[in-house]
């Protein structure tokens, strides 16, 4: 803190736990060869009453069309929507994947001279993997990505496919991320033989499968295994300071270039670890802040293995950007920023959570279209390939791990704390690098005001600090201001409200006395920025009704409308953001509150825009056009539009 009781978050060593391993997303190289796996797997799910016939009869060991019946899935998808089985939509257990691949010759010479790396973007939630026959990877947890090298098996057989089969596990237990649990039904007069169901204290729908790209990759046995950068700037010049891991050998030399876009090397570097100087730098803005916007250079690595004719490469994105809070204000490169954004959810009709890059293109360009300036990873960390386009345009992000539903008293223990931790791991070591991320969120409403809820984000926030000081860290709550045991340890206030929708149903006259309330209860206590993280109202698209009736497009504008006047006084004060929930309809599990998924998206889940897309569209482009830092020609946009 300085004088003021300002926070920096300026450039600082990230630490990693001893048997940590880099996480670099796989990129082509002149060292580095990428194959991709994507297309369609072969997939059985086990039906047999205790899940575990796939392990019981070693499915791994053989072709799995030789175990029984299979059908094809596509990869990366959901299963659940894929069939018309319903048995298989709401599917909880072990399901198997297999993929058979030809590797290239030049692959496979058994010299020790090649890495094979086997690596999946994320799958759900339990993974196990087999490569031949042989284990090669466990992971615990979806969302985030795992690998194995495979060199050795693979280069024994040169001649003989490599089989790859997955089993995947999607039960929530009380100390999982998210947690849940299973519910046995032993009323035989009520439930067939061996009936059960999962539970959760989440609001989407539990897709499960392997979700993400997966991909083999090479690199040479000496290899840069992990790079890390922190950036500090003024106004004329800019460090970037730098750390590098390179695995297979202690004797190795490595050089650095730092490349501007137009491909100009600006500043250069030797050694593992060290900083570069870089002279009128171009900052990474974000979306509606510069008349260009997520500006990166590129640190091409070369690590050369001495004596010996062995080479790796590897070109990382950098943008160059500051973080700054105050009690009132979150200041990027020492300007305020303004949170005028929305929640999100990888969610879409058939594929599922699947990566879908027409979808996230789409995505992209409705956020442009809307104006909106950031989102939060709600409520788990996004693919990397939307993250990459979130560096690109500038999209700043809340990057949260998938904490949400923690709820009951059990999932407080250290059992879900030593997860919990190692999920924090996981996910900074992925996203570390980004200049869109400029804050952690290390859960979604949980039950904060339990007694362990103290000790577990003290630990917890503590942890995330320590792995990574150059970002502030939050939680998103919504427990009472009074009782919440999480909030003294986060920098910056996260609240969600549905006033007027949860509370008080159809009395949008409450929400101004109920939010302003809200807010100034908050701050008064913990004198630190709010965003207003949710708020919002479903709406059955084509619903209208006037006066407005709860349902209706026209009550999900009047809501709208009657936040944003809070919002417009607060934001003179210490409200630093407004990120409506929803972006986009998505779906939930079957209950009597939600016809075919939740209905607060501002777009349909078909990504047609509801009436309250424009009511948003029209405040924050004028929320731009308020901005002192906005360039003219900007502005000029704004007022076209």
């Amino acid at each position: 803190c300085d004088r003021t009781g300002a926070l920096s978050f300026q450039a600082g060593e990230l630490l990693w736990a001893a048997h940590s391993r880099g996480m670099l997303y796989p990129r082509e190289s002149p060292s580095r060869e990428l194959k991709e796996l994507g297309g369609i797997w072969s997939f059985r799910a086990d039906f047999s009453p205790s899940r575990d016939a796939g392990f019981e009869q070693r499915w791994y060991r053989q072709p799995l069309r030789q175990t029984g019946p299979v059908i094809d899935m596509p990869v990366p998808a959901s299963f659940n929507d894929i069939t018309q089985d319903p048995h298989l939509e709401n599917y909880i257990g072990w399901v198997w994947y297999e993929k058979e691949v030809q590797l290239p010759q030049r692959w496979l010479q058994d010299d020790l001279s090649t890495r094979v790396v086997l690596r999946f973007g994320s799958a759900h939630y339990y993974s196990m993997v087999w490569v031949n026959g042989e284990q090669v990877v466990e992971h615990e947890g979806g969302h985030l990505p795992f690998e194995a090298d495979i060199s050795r098996i693979v280069q024994r057989s040169p001649g003989v496919p490599c089989r790859i089969t997955v089993a995947l596990n999607n039960t929530l237990t009380p100390h999982t991320l998210p947690p849940g649990s299973i519910q046995y039904m032993n009323d035989k007069t009520r439930y067939p033989k061996n009936y059960f169901v999962q539970n959760t204290r989440f609001d989407f729908f539990n897709y499960a499968g392997i979700h993400r790209p997966v991909v083999l990759y090479t690199t040479p046995s000496v290899y840069i295994d992990d790079i890390t950068v922190t950036t500090t700037s003024s106004e004329s010049v800019a460090m970037v300071q730098y750390q590098v891991s390179v695995v297979g050998s202690e004797l190795y030399s490595l050089s650095l270039s730092l490349r501007d876009q137009e491909g100009r090397v600006v500043a250069t570097g030797d050694g593992p670890s060290g900083e570069l100087k870089v002279p009128n730098p171009n900052l990474w803005w974000p979306y509606l802040m510069h008349e260009s916007p997520g500006y990166r250079y590129f640190l091409e690595v070369t690590a050369q293995a001495n004596g010996v004719q062995q080479e790796d490469t590897y070109t990382l994105p950098v943008g160059i950007r500051t973080i700054h809070i105050t009690s009132t204000q979150f200041l990027i490169n020492g300007k305020p920023f303004y949170f005028h954004g929305v929640n999100k959810h990888e969610d879409a009709d058939i594929r599922g959570k699947g990566l879908d890059w027409s979808l996230i293109v789409k995505d992209f360009n409705l956020l442009r279209w809307l104006g909106a300036n950031s989102f939060r990873t709600s409520h788990y960390p996004y693919a990397e390939e939307i993250m990459d386009l979130c560096d690109t345009y500038g999209i700043v992000v809340i990057d949260e791990c998938p904490g949400v539903g923690i709820k009951m008293p059990e999932s407080f223990g250290n059992k879900s704390l030593q997860h919990h931790l190692v999920v924090m791991e996981e996910l900074i070591r992925r996203d570390k690098n980004r200049p869109s991320v400029v804050m952690w969120s290390v859960a979604n409403e949980p039950a904060s005001e339990l007694p362990p809820a103290a000790y577990y984000f003290k630990t917890l926030i503590a942890h995330t600090k320590a792995l990574d000081p150059s970002r502030p860290v939050t939680f998103v709550t919504d427990s009472n201001y009074a009782l919440d045991r999480g909030a003294p340890y986060v920098d910056v206030i996260c609240v969600n409200s549905y006033f007027s929708w949860y509370h008080d149903s159809g009395h949008l006259e409450v929400i101004p006395l109920q939010l302003t309330a809200q807010f100034e209860n908050w701050y008064k206590t913990y004198q630190k920025p709010i965003i207003q993280s949710e708020y919002g109202a479903d709406s059955v698209p084509g619903l209208h009704s006037d006066p407005p009736a709860m349902f209706s497009e026209e009550y999900q504008k009047a809501l709208l409308k009657e936040y944003h006047s809070v919002f417009d006084k607060k934001r003179k004060e210490y409200v630093i953001g407004e990120l409506i929930w929803n972006f986009a309809d998505f779906m939930t599990n079957q209950g009597i509150t939600r016809v075919l998924g939740n209905k607060k998206g501002i777009f349909t889940r078909q990504r047609q825009p509801k009436s309250a897309a424009f009511v948003l569209r029209e405040r924050y482009w004028k929320i731009a056009n308020e901005s002192s830092c906005l360039p003219p020609i900007i502005k000029s946009h704004i007022l076209f539009l």
